[in-house]
């Protein structure tokens, strides 16, 4: 956990020096940016913060910053429960470090497009999104998405891919994330602080293939969980290689729940 705990540290002191907003644009292009983290592990809550500022502010022209917190379940044995926290999480994070030879599963890590995995300094990371945003990606569009108002625990959306041009099939996934998650930790290597975090992955769903030169064009149907997606909650589509390979179109949406 050293190099995790060293990232924590250089993104502390970077954080308020070396992040400035810059606009993203309509024709922008998505970078999704995946991070394992877990509120059992003291490095964790600086690197939580570093992707609520990378969401807002927005820093990489060029760039649409998709992020994903995605907790892991490894650390749930050493004081304290983390109430977001997968063994599904756990299990992709293992997939990352045998596709991309990271060594071990650490806490926190940072995932860039399926491709990069990534424990170094803040402007270092910058410098990995804007090559991540100069790549070329697929167009994904979520043309629609909305509760079922008959069924509050159910989402139906109608997505679309456009595939021309890529050479490999590739699979189809949606996340469902909260908006906004926040827990007064009572026990373990955080014990007493009050955590926040942002886009918080509830539940991750293959949605199905879209083979290569061809499209993706269909209604889908995605179950929620309404007490925990109350606050708001948004929908992450993305298009990423098998392996887990490299993440190759994205896009997101924000959604509410309806009243009743």
């Amino acid at each position: 956990m050293r190099l995790a705990l060293l990232m924590a540290i250089l993104i502390s002191i970077l954080l308020p020096a070396r992040l400035q907003a810059e606009p993203a644009g309509d024709e922008s292009r998505p970078v999704l940016i995946e991070l394992f983290t877990s509120e059992g592990c003291s490095s964790c809550p600086p690197a939580d913060s570093w992707l609520q500022q990378l969401d807002r502010r927005q820093p990489v022209s060029g760039a649409r910053l998709i992020v994903l917190s995605e907790h892991v379940d490894y650390w749930d044995y050493q004081g304290w429960r983390d109430p977001y926290s997968s063994s599904q999480l756990t299990a992709r994070q293992a997939g990352y470090v045998r596709a991309l030879s990271l060594g071990a599963a650490a806490t926190p890590q940072f995932i860039i497009d399926g491709a990069t995995g990534f424990n170094g300094a803040a402007q270092q990371m910058l410098e990995v999104l804007r090559r991540a945003a100069a790549a070329a990606k697929l167009r994904v569009q979520i043309v629609s998405a909305r509760v079922d108002p008959n069924n509050r625990a159910l989402l139906r959306a109608h997505v679309v891919i456009d595939a021309t041009g890529s050479t490999r099939d590739a699979d189809v996934y949606a996340a469902i994330a909260l908006e906004h998650a926040e827990s007064h930790v009572a026990g373990g290597e955080n014990s007493g602080r009050q955590l926040t975090h942002v886009a918080v992955v509830e539940s991750l769903s293959r949605l199905g293939t879209v083979v290569r030169g061809g499209a993706f064009d269909r209604d889908v149907e995605i179950k929620l969980k309404p007490a925990q997606l109350a606050g708001g909650f948004r929908l992450v589509v993305f298009v990423q290689q098998p392996g887990p390979g490299p993440v190759v179109g994205a896009a997101q949406q924000a959604l509410v729940m309806s009243g009743g």
